[in-house]
């Protein structure tokens, strides 16, 4: 934390130090709930992306008019870029959760 304070990084990167160290200030209850919450809109993502990349490949190949399901390509292919973000996060918390495990 003083670290952060004392260097004078970009603002994003003096949030992404806090939030590293927010991990370790957070009870072990309050990160086991929002490991779930992340699951939990990580999965409903995944299933909205499938059934969004089923519609478009459905109307690609029976519609005649393929432009609005080109775009909304361009659509799905951008909300997937959320998916590596959440994996990430997930796997910082469990690393959290597995580290206060092994403490105890």
């Amino acid at each position: 934390m003083y670290y952060a304070k004392k260097c004078n990084f970009p603002t994003w990167i003096n949030q992404m130090i806090m939030k590293e160290q927010s991990l370790k200030d957070k009870t072990t209850e309050k990160l086991q709930s929002e490991l779930k919450t992340i699951k939990s809109i990580t999965g409903v993502l995944i299933g909205v992306l499938i059934v969004l990349f089923s519609v478009i490949i459905y109307g690609l190949l029976t519609k005649e008019n393929n432009s609005s399901f080109i775009a909304l390509i361009a659509v799905g292919i951008s909300c997937c870029g959320v998916l590596p973000l959440q994996f990430t996060n997930m796997k910082k918390i469990k690393s959290e959760l597995d580290s206060r495990n092994k403490d105890n």
